[in-house]
């Protein structure tokens, strides 16, 4: 359960991100967005991961 709703937050935070790109369409906007969902992508299965010993 404890994953499936970090899948939906994580869902949730790059759709809020999306929404952000899509309104301000900057580019150096996009590296620090791009930046934000792969840290936090891995700090989640990373965390995942250590839940599973």
């Amino acid at each position: 359960m404890n994953k499936l709703l970090g899948l939906f937050a994580f869902a949730i935070f790059c759709a809020f991100l999306g929404i952000l790109l899509w309104k301000v369409p900057r580019l150096d906007l996009l590296a620090v967005v791009g930046i934000t969902v792969a840290l936090a992508g891995w700090d989640m299965l990373q965390t995942m991961r250590q839940n599973r010993r």
